[in-house]
């Protein structure tokens, strides 16, 4: 199974504040910059459980019929009726080897703990992060602590007219 992450960032690292509210972020993702594209190529979103309630304030459900698998140890807030939500717990390796005994081919994982320990367990193959014209001070980090190097292939650069700069990356043997 293939793992992506698809994020945007603040010039200065952080993938939300300390409160989870992504106000710095551009109104509705700014110009476009292959997130819809990226959208269609993947089977089914893993994400954490804050970043779960982050996205039920949102003005309307953002994945339509994709599969969100949220990861928590804890019960979750109410789904909307249009959303295909399931409660998941256990480890990425766990998680992984569970969405692709089921047929799950790519997805996306997002959240900032869901992200790292993804990142961690060795379960990502590719990094999409979009960096925002904004330093924002302090907030949740994309990347935590680690144990060791992980390194990374890079594959391209993109720049927008808004300003918002692009770098894909590729992890793991072969990249």
């Amino acid at each position: 199974m293939k793992a992506t992450v698809f994020v945007g960032i603040s010039v200065d690292g952080f993938m939300a504040r300390l409160d989870g509210a992504l106000d710095f972020l551009p109104p509705g993702g700014g110009e476009p910059h292959g997130y819809d594209e990226f959208m269609a190529s993947v089977d089914a979103l893993v994400i954490g459980r804050k970043t779960y309630e982050t996205v039920l304030g949102f003005d309307a459900w953002p994945y339509g019929e994709k599969p969100v698998f949220v990861l928590s140890s804890h019960a979750l807030a109410p789904a909307p009726d249009d959303a295909v939500v399931e409660h998941m717990a256990g480890s990425p390796e766990v998680i992984a080897s569970a969405l692709a005994a089921r047929g799950i081919g790519h997805i996306y994982v997002d959240g900032g703990k869901t992200i790292q320990g993804f990142l961690r367990a060795g379960l990502i193959q590719r990094l999409v992060i979009t960096r925002v014209p904004v330093l924002i001070g302090t907030g949740i980090p994309l990347f935590g602590a680690i144990a060791r190097d992980i390194p990374l292939r890079h594959i391209a650069t993109r720049h927008y007219a808004s300003g918002l700069v692009q770098s894909e990356y590729a992890l793991g043997v072969g990249g």
